[in-house]
């Protein structure tokens, strides 16, 4: 270990070794700390510069070594030791000298008033003299995200709720790291893990050390988020609802799927079924939410991956407690008559797509309604006295557009298929006979979406009976279909009170839900799934949710200011943040190191001022070796 004589004064660093006991659990344990032995006026003192905690697991041979680089690393020298440490130790050398140079010991709790206080300005003037060519600049971290996760946090006092249900402090920082890295970089908790160790300064934010967080700390948060998720999701909206003064009058449910990675046999949830990821190979898992109007989530839950659309609203508006007289908007897979039976019968109004499978538009009865990209959609109204209910058949031209380009496209595929069956009828060894050819017309016809009913299709036997010579077909667009009616669809509502226009842009914030699954999906890691436990699954998901929810806290905020964009956007807008350390030479000798966030963006710039947050996130610190 390196000595240094200065003024009468000898020191040494090193690694020792000390046993202790747990206060909450009553157990024995070691623990490693980093000392230095000073001799001052021959007087031997020992000072615990950090500790390095239970998990510390450099071997015991390589700590001279470990102390030497950590002194050249703080006094700003290329390595000097003749011996080269493992890539592990090197990397823990590095992350020790990132703790010292904070000036902080790394701690497990999640300080309330570190994580909501601004850091302390730094002094208006400091000059030093310092060797420019000798700058370095190391540890770049990840803070944007970081920085405006747990901003969105602090509007709903997020980690205050953490405390009242009575989760630890190790548990509240992993609970905040998963959640954000969800956020900032979706992945397994695996990915998650290094990245708040290795990416992240989410740890300086919150005066926690993540690079020696053990991994089953992230696992054990997302149990500790199930046990408490009702408790959690109701609080969390309540405390959306009052911050954003929202109405809860309208409550937009629907359904997704996710697929497991492996065969996940353990987990009674994973099931095969129609995957809308076409990963139908794949068992999957279902999560059914209900939003309100605002795009908040109201409540989410897990699902078997078969489970069937129409089953599962009563079970979530009965768990949810929906408020009588809610407007219920659904997809047509949930709209079953059954469901909406259930829903009168509890006095709920619904606006749904129709099942009906005829389609009907009157163009001169019809009224033009333009939507806010500037497309017009022209919807018929039709009153059903007898059943207090009325219909929008609407039509989009965009949608005809569309719509018309699928049934090109299935009808030459089909049309193809029979000229191929058509064309082997002339070839030697194709097939011929009139049984089998009618069986392949029969798929045909099946793998047509649809399109097949439109087609005559004929074929010419030979004198025998038992072969064709010929294969003809015309097409017979059947009426009401999409082949003759394309861009138009049907909804439904007992709300009978209301003009169609209200009706129909209420119906269109169920397609602002198709977005949030898609934000679910490619912005916020809820595909692949990982697991294969229910609980870890159940966790994953819910992750994703809470995720999920602090982003539209920041995108309804921002939306305030006239900033919009998808989170995909403004999550590369604030990844350009980065926190710092330049490292110097001084003139006099030693070293300086300052670490530092840059200096922030135009685009980042306006985003921390419409959010009224510090642009500099986790201050200055200096350190001089």
């Amino acid at each position: 270990m390196r000595i240094a004589r200065r003024c009468g004064i000898v020191a040494a660093m090193y690694i020792r070794r000390t046993q202790t006991r747990s206060n909450a659990t009553g157990e024995n344990y070691f623990t490693y700390r980093l000392v230095r032995s000073e001799r001052i006026a021959g007087k031997v003192k020992q000072m615990t510069l950090l500790n390095l905690g239970r998990h510390f697991s450099v071997v015991p041979s390589l700590w001279p070594a470990l102390c030497v680089r950590i002194e050249e690393l703080m006094a700003g020298q290329a390595c000097l030791v003749d011996m080269a440490l493992p890539k592990a130790a090197a990397s823990e050398a590095e992350r020790i000298v990132e703790q010292l140079q904070l000036h902080k010991p790394p701690t497990r709790s999640v300080p309330q008033a570190k994580a909501e206080s601004k850091p302390e300005p730094a002094p208006a003037t400091d000059v030093q003299a310092v060797d420019v060519n000798s700058l370095e600049l190391v540890r770049p971290r990840s803070v944007g995200v970081e920085h405006i996760g747990l901003w969105a946090m602090r509007q709903v006092s997020f980690v205050d709720l953490l405390i009242e249900l009575g989760i630890s402090g190790p548990l509240r920082a992993a609970i905040l790291g998963v959640i954000i890295g969800r956020m900032a970089a979706p992945g397994s908790e695996l990915a998650t893990h290094r990245w708040l160790g290795q990416h992240s300064a989410l740890g300086e934010l919150l005066d926690v050390d993540f690079g020696r967080m053990p991994l089953i700390t992230l696992y054990r948060a997302s149990d500790a988020l199930m046990k408490h998720r009702d408790v959690i999701e109701r609080t969390l909206f309540n405390r959306v609802h009052d911050l954003f003064g929202l109405e809860t009058t309208v409550t937009l449910y629907d359904l997704t799927n996710t697929y497991f990675e492996g065969t996940a046999a353990a987990n009674s949830k994973a099931k095969h079924g129609r995957s809308k990821e076409k990963r139908s190979d794949c068992p999957l898992v279902t999560l059914g939410l209900v939003l309100d109007g605002s795009g908040f989530v109201r409540r989410s839950e897990t699902f078997e991956g078969c489970a069937a659309e129409g089953k599962t609203l009563e079970h979530m508006l009965k768990n949810l407690g929906a408020p009588t007289g809610a407007l219920v908007v659904m997809d047509a897979g949930i709209a079953s008559e059954a469901n909406l039976s259930w829903l009168r019968e509890h006095g709920y109004r619904y606006l749904v797509v129709s099942r009906e499978r005829a389609r009907q538009f009157e163009a001169e009865a019809a009224i033009p309604i333009e939507t806010a990209a500037g497309i017009t959609v022209h919807i018929q109204r039709v009153d059903d006295l007898d059943n207090k209910e009325v219909r929008l058949y609407c039509h989009s031209e965009q949608r005809e557009q569309k719509e018309q380009g699928i049934n090109q496209r299935f009808c030459e595929r089909f049309e193809a298929g029979l000229q191929k069956l058509a064309d082997g009828l002339s070839k030697a060894r194709a097939e011929k006979r009139l049984g089998k050819l009618q069986e392949r017309i029969g798929r045909l016809k099946e793998q047509s979406r649809g399109i097949g009913q439109h087609y005559d299709v004929e074929l010419l036997p030979d004198e025998t009976g038992e072969k064709a010579i010929g294969l003809r077909w015309t097409q017979q667009p059947r009426p009401g279909t999409r082949l003759t009616h394309p861009g138009v669809y049907c909804l439904r509502s007992n709300e009978t009170g209301w003009d169609s226009e209200p009706l129909w842009r209420t119906y269109i914030m169920l397609t602002d839900l198709e977005a949030v699954f898609r934000s679910f999906k490619s912005e916020l890691g809820l595909r692949p799934v990982y697991h294969h436990k229910e609980i870890r699954v159940d966790g994953h998901l819910f992750i994703t949710v809470l995720a999920y929810q602090f982003v539209q806290i920041i995108r309804r905020q921002l939306q305030e200011h006239g900033i919009q964009a998808r989170w995909s956007s403004f999550r590369d807008i604030l990844s350009g943040q980065r926190r710092v350390t330049a490292s110097f030479q001084r003139a006099e000798g030693g070293a300086l190191h300052i670490r530092k966030a840059t200096r922030p963006e135009a685009e980042l710039a306006a985003i921390y001022q419409a959010l009224n947050i510090d642009p500099l996130p986790g201050g200055v610190q200096k350190t001089t070796v």
